[in-house]
């Protein structure tokens, strides 16, 4: 490896480990397989997930669901009416590139909430409501899943760290 190619490989892992974005939008529902609505703010639960979504359980890894606003924006180019909770993620980020997180990276939401990376998308063993409502759906290829290691409030705005 040339001392060129090792430098570039630093900066571009600092600047991965300086990654943030925001939270567009925060969605909870209280059934499975439905577009999510939006609110707010929520309570999230350590070993828990969002109190009052239906998805949140202390019995699994994917406790939360992450969908960047810019995958929602490619189905919008494609002539989809579709919005923020439409594919039934919890959490609508911008600025971070979700699918380039490695599992057990670590992020920080607001002042207190600490979640780590435990899914990278998901496998559809069928069409569901939200594909038939959405005509696709790109939670399977472009969301990710974090367990909520420590709780805390989160408000819609609220900055996202990436920390390792």
């Amino acid at each position: 490896m040339t001392v060129a190619t090792r430098v570039a490989t630093s900066i571009m892992f600092m600047l991965f480990l300086r990654m943030q974005g925001r939270i567009v939008s925060i969605n909870i529902s209280d059934k499975k397989g439905v577009r999510k609505k939006p609110v707010e703010e929520v309570i999230l639960k350590e070993g828990y997930g969002i109190d009052g979504d239906a998805h949140a359980s202390s019995e699994w890894h994917r406790q939360v669901s992450l969908l960047a606003i810019e995958s929602i924006k490619k189905m919008q180019a494609l002539g989809l009416d579709v919005k923020p909770g439409d594919f039934a993620e919890n959490l609508t980020t911008e600025g971070i590139d979700l699918l380039n997180l490695p599992i057990g990276t670590r992020m920080t939401i607001g002042k207190e909430i600490e979640v780590e990376v435990s899914q990278i998308g998901k496998e559809c063993h069928t069409r569901c409501a939200i594909y038939y409502q959405a005509g696709d759906c790109v939670m399977p290829k472009e969301g990710i899943f974090v367990r909520v290691l420590r709780g805390g409030r989160l408000r819609k705005g609220d900055e996202i760290i990436v920390s390792d």
